[in-house]
């Protein structure tokens, strides 16, 4: 069993997902500083952030209602990568990879999810 919600893959991932979008939005337009810039950052801290708030609440039910609201960050997340590169804020490259690992964590998200239910 799971002790910590740092032990859980998914809260690490999430904060590889944090690392690597703070570096990317390095280079967004400073004009954008309070713009998507700070809503990609926030939507990103709030995943591992739900994550390890709901595996302290010791409740399979509080657990996976901030499982949700991580789910619900990231595909807000993902929305707000989608604008940045229609607005082509960075290279393709760099969204590649950020892709790629919210697309992770959003199935690890959803499996936890239903897991969760089904105890």
């Amino acid at each position: 069993m799971t002790q910590s919600y740092k032990d859980l893959i998914v809260w690490q991932k999430a904060m590889d997902l944090v690392v690597a979008i703070y570096k990317m939005t390095e280079n967004f337009p400073k004009s954008e500083l309070f713009g998507i810039t700070s809503q990609i950052r926030r939507s990103a801290v709030s995943i591992p952030s739900n994550i390890s708030e709901g595996k302290m609440r010791l409740s399979d039910g509080e657990f996976r209602q901030f499982l949700k609201i991580a789910y619900a960050s990231a595909s807000e997340l993902e929305t707000q990568i989608e604008i940045s590169k229609r607005l082509q804020f960075c290279n393709i490259q760099e969204f590649k990879v950020i892709d790629e690992l919210l697309l992770g964590i959003l199935k690890m998200l959803n499996r936890l999810i239903y897991n969760n239910l089904s105890r």
